[in-house]
């Protein structure tokens, strides 16, 4: 019997998946991704080439664009492990070398390999949380590091709650989303609509955009968003919290939330969190605590001063995939009292959440998140843990705090550098003023810093940001990738001296 066309094109359809699908295919191409990765992180961690790989948007999209569409139909391994490998190497050479010493830009760290290894995991068997018996133990590994990181906060495990979500932006609306619905009763039903109070968050002078934007999604306004001043090291003035929470409970407005920072993504200030709360308390407001980058500090004991009241907070951030040092996005999000963590939402989900089996409420973790279907995303940091041992994250926090203070000396030994703070964790803020500066208007010392920069990283001999402090733009450093050195601080400042006297001719 000779097949029809259809049966032709079903076949050669099968065939195609079973090659997708095939383990030995995995195991050859996953083989060649080893070696290429390896070799790649040896040459990234040795600086023998750029940073920072720049090309044009258009460029890169029309070379994306290009590689999409020149897929064959091969089923052969050999052709497609050899494809594959060209993908791989593409993609290397085109992206943002985080691993190399020279990188000192975001808030985004030179991460634990082996921690991508166990996140691949979970990626590659598709281990997906909402409910517990869709991911038994993707939902385990993450309320296993659930306890830990929180037995550095000193609370008594069945009293709090924390989950882990997909960055702070996305945590930082949930905590705000239950902070509002338990100030203002009913509001997730009967919406903002039954209130006439005009309620406000209160916030530290330079959080996190992600508050404000919350704000505006959670229907009460950017507007009112209130900052309060900072002090001389631009912390949250405390005096000026009293007064406005004072004031505004004067004039009958609801404060959903009080947000510090621990620590501030400017210049990584620490709030002084015992004051806050101790206000917080008398006015019996909500108190939330931006930690995504600082909360790591809880396990140093050389530096864990910094985030003390971090555990009298109703709700707090503490992001992993900054100071430890895993792939993003691992995001803790806590709540003191385990009841607040279900009254973000009001849901009913039959086909999802099962009431023949009510005990498991607490694991399925869907009820408390913005996310229904969620990545396995707690697998890195809980192999890396696992495998290395707690000692190893406070090596990591100590190292890259205390190379800020390097830093600092550095700069302050330096006639033509200005830091502009001292810093208490590992971002540094500061300006390259040449003589040929001296006496310049702020504009043009600002303009400056930016084509600094900007030569910089195109260049690719380093990765750095830029900022802006009391209307003035300036230089900013986040060292955490702790394969940097004294020595390659040294090679940073000597690189902006050269390229700066390129800039000004």
């Amino acid at each position: 019997m000779i097949d029809s066309p259809a049966d032709l094109a079903s076949q050669a359809a099968r065939e195609r998946i079973r090659v997708a699908y095939n383990p030995e295919l995995l195991r050859t191409a996953g083989q060649r991704f080893i070696e290429t990765l390896s070799a790649h992180l040896a040459s990234v961690q040795a600086s023998e080439g750029r940073v920072l790989n720049w090309t044009s948007p258009t460029e890169n999209i029309a070379r994306a664009g290009v590689l999409r569409d020149s897929a064959s139909d091969s089923t052969d391994p050999t052709e497609l492990v050899t494809r594959f490998e060209r993908l791989i190497r593409e993609m290397l050479a085109r992206g943002q070398n985080l691993h190399d010493p020279r990188y000192v830009g975001h808030q985004v760290p030179a991460s634990l390999p082996l921690a991508g290894l166990f996140d691949a995991v979970g990626s590659m068997t598709n281990q997906v949380m909402a409910v517990y018996e869709m991911g038994p133990w993707s939902t385990s590994v993450e309320l296993a590091m659930v306890d830990k990181l929180a037995s550095y906060l000193g609370w008594k495990h069945g009293d709090y709650a924390g989950f882990v979500t997909h960055g702070a932006s996305l945590a930082n609306l949930n905590a705000l989303l239950t902070a509002r619905n338990v100030a203002l009763k009913n509001c997730w039903s009967a919406g903002l609509s039954h209130s006439n109070q005009q309620p406000v968050i209160v916030v530290q002078g330079d959080i996190h955009y992600s508050i404000t934007r919350a704000a505006g999604i959670l229907g009460l306004g950017t507007e009112q968003v209130i900052k309060v001043t900072l002090d001389h090291r631009r912390r949250m003035n405390t005096e000026e919290l009293a007064r406005v929470l004072t004031s505004l409970r004067d004039e009958g407005r609801t404060v959903i939330a009080v947000v510090a920072c621990a620590c501030s993504t400017s210049i990584g200030a620490f709030d002084p969190l015992n004051e806050i709360a101790d206000i917080c308390e008398r006015h019996q407001v909500w108190l939330h605590v931006d930690a995504a980058h600082g909360g790591s500090a809880l396990i140093s004991p050389q530096h864990r001063h910094l985030v003390a009241g971090l555990e009298r907070a109703d709700s707090l951030v503490w992001d992993a995939h900054k100071m430890l040092f895993v792939p993003a996005l691992c995001a803790f999000l806590y709540f003191k009292q385990k009841k607040h963590s279900y009254q973000a939402f009001e849901q009913n989900a039959p086909y999802l959440f099962d009431p023949s089996a009510p005990g498991l409420a607490d694991y399925d973790l869907g009820l408390r998140t913005v996310e229904c279907t969620k990545r396995a995303a707690a697998f890195g940091l809980w192999g890396a843990w696992s495998l290395f041992g707690a000692q190893l994250f406070t090596d990591l926090v100590d190292v890259t705090f205390d190379l800020a203070q390097v830093f600092f000396q550095k700069l302050s030994a330096a006639p033509d550098f200005e830091p502009l703070h001292e810093p208490q964790c590992n971002i540094v803020a500061f300006r390259h003023l040449p003589p040929e500066l001296h006496g310049e208007s702020p504009a043009i010392i600002g303009e400056f810093q930016r084509r600094l920069r900007r030569q910089v990283i195109e260049s690719g001999e380093f990765y750095l940001v830029a900022t802006s402090l009391n209307g003035t733009d300036a230089l900013r450093v986040t060292l955490i990738n702790p394969l940097t050195t004294p020595q390659h601080l040294d090679l940073l400042l000597e690189t902006l001296r050269c390229t700066g006297k390129k800039i000004l001719g």
